[in-house]
């Protein structure tokens, strides 16, 4: 049994896997150009100069650049009031970099990774595996003296990279679930080539997550511990695709990932993956999200929104989800005869669309599901009014992790202001000042307020936290992998307080009766919020 201690830190080394996907990738692509040894060389860069000497996109090469200040490697200094931006080695910095060649089979390893949802585990991989699994056992000629160490860090990085991709392969094919509860197990029970399987397992059995009794395999405590969190690996590893394109993205072809229709299949992430990881760590914010619902719609009738609209609706399972809320857990659920739930499903890409009509009519709820865009809440007012006779403003508006994801739109009127953010952001490469990332958010806003000002913007979203936050916090905290998966996929992820300072300035303000954010201190990278006009 796992004690309250071993559960914290078996959760602490997630957060370093994570961390690992991000910073491997980064600091290896970094090591590769050169770009580390200049940084020992000169100390303190500025990133205008160094994206010039090393003809880098500047916006990406910032990012990689804060990724490695996140984990203790650099340190970041900006200025945003003279959109100034400087990078400074510190005490560790020539050791880990020193290092960063350690990190070279780990990512080669990903050209692997990447391809297994769809070609699994070949010949091919399971040799690259069992080469990279010996290194391992080794320490890849890492002076391992605690855990508290540098090399240490990296370990857990290389460690993370190697296993990520396999926890999550293994987790979406039913693995895990299907052997929780078994006493014991055998190699060839679940895959065709039992004798490469069984080096797979016997790596995780040298990590500690099963017992090996002859050919038998039993999860141990902490083999099902990782087992049952397979799920949060998922996001960060659907963005392999992302990450093994690091060199072209920073010092290569920015647009390498982009795609010429928001209905083509995306190059940058496995958006099925990224579901599935989602949907684990997303139950825990559903549960705030139920109690605001609860509470809106127990009020009386003539106080309620008349339905709900859903923006980016994506499969329909949240809309799904409220809906089933309101109708066991509500007055408004004992009174839709009389007074019918308006649902509304909303996104950009007609492939969610034809998904979320699909699960919404297998469920049996009634629903319009509707094309709209994010930074257009003017023609989606126009379509519900003119094509259903539906006031947008009569609708509780909600959205998960979605305003960050928006496309990037400069504002028409870029003021004086300046930011408090501490960010890296770009658009196609091209760093993006974060007075300018403010602005454009308060234009964001400022569209939607005219039609939530009454019922509220009811929203989930990320966020970033400062990189000495994050490099006080080594083990505590996904935002390293929170700031790669987002930085390099053009999404625009702010401080909590900023976030909500900018939505106060746009005449939205968070409900302090329902503001949750976690975690519930510095380190917070999610909130949930209600915003309201006043």
């Amino acid at each position: 049994m796992l004690s309250k201690q071993d559960k914290e830190q078996l959760r602490g080394t997630i957060f370093k896997h994570l961390d690992g996907i991000a910073t491997a990738t980064t600091i290896y692509a970094l090591h590769k150009k050169g770009v580390l040894d200049y940084l020992l060389e000169h100390q303190k860069v500025n990133l205008n100069d160094l994206t010039s000497r090393f003809n880098a996109n500047e916006g990406y090469l910032n990012i990689g650049l804060r990724i490695l200040s996140s984990q203790g490697w650099l340190i970041q200094h900006i200025d945003n009031a003279s959109d100034n931006i400087e990078y400074e080695v510190n005490e560790k910095s020539k050791t880990v970099f020193s290092l960063a060649h350690t990190y070279k089979d780990a990512v080669n390893l990903l050209s692997y990774s990447v391809k297994f949802p769809e070609e699994r585990i070949g010949s091919d991989a399971f040799s690259a595996l069992e080469r990279i699994f010996k290194a391992y056992k080794s320490h890849f000629g890492l002076n391992i003296e605690n855990s508290a160490s540098t090399e240490y860090q990296i370990l857990k990085h290389i460690e993370g990279v190697i296993i990520a991709p396999i926890i999550v392969l293994l987790g979406m094919n039913g693995f895990f679930h299907k052997y929780f509860m078994e006493a014991s197990f055998r190699a060839q029970e679940y895959h065709k080539d039992p004798e490469s399987f069984k080096k797979i397992l016997d790596f995780l059995t040298h990590l500690g997550w099963f017992k090996k009794k002859k050919d038998t395999y039993q999860f141990t405590d902490e083999g099902l511990f990782f087992a049952k969190r397979a799920s949060a690996y998922g996001v960060t590893v659907s963005y392999l695709p992302t990450f093994v394109k690091l060199d072209e993205l920073m010092f290569g072809n920015p647009l390498v990932l982009k795609t010429d229709s928001p209905d083509d299949t995306e190059k940058h992430v496995d958006r099925e993956m990224n579901v599935w990881g989602s949907g684990g760590a997303h139950s825990t914010y559903f549960k705030v999200i139920d109690q605001v619902i609860i509470k809106l719609f127990n009020k009386p009738i003539d106080e309620q929104p008349k339905g709900i609209l859903d923006m980016g609706c994506g499969n329909g399972a949240f809309i799904q989800h409220i809906f089933d809320v309101i109708e066991h857990q509500t007055k408004r659920g004992k009174m839709l005869d009389e007074h019918p739930l308006l649902l509304v499903g909303a996104d950009f890409n007609q492939a969610a669309l034809k998904v979320t009509r699909a699960n919404l009519i297998k469920a049996d709820i009634w629903a319009k599901v509707i094309w709209g865009d994010i930074g257009r809440p003017d023609l989606l007012a126009k379509d519900l009014k003119e094509d259903y006779n539906i006031e947008l403003k009569d609708l509780l508006n909600v959205r998960t992790f979605l305003d960050h994801n928006r496309i990037w739109e400069a504002p028409k009127k870029a003021t004086n202001r300046v930011s408090q953010s501490s960010g890296a952001y770009t658009y196609q490469g091209k760093r993006i000042s974060n007075n300018l990332v403010e602005d454009s958010l308060f234009e964001h806003l400022q569209k939607w307020k005219p039609y939530v000002e009454r019922f509220g913007l009811l929203m989930i979203e990320l966020h970033t936290i400062n990189p000495k936050f994050t490099a006080k916090n080594i083990g505590k905290t996904a935002a390293t992998a929170y700031d790669a998966t987002h930085g390099y996929s053009d999404q625009y992820i702010l401080e909590v307080d900023v976030f909500n300072k900018v939505a106060a300035e746009s005449g939205l303000h968070p409900d302090p009766n329902y503001f949750t954010t976690f975690p519930n201190n510095e380190l917070a990278t999610v909130s949930v919020n209600l915003l309201k006009g006043k």
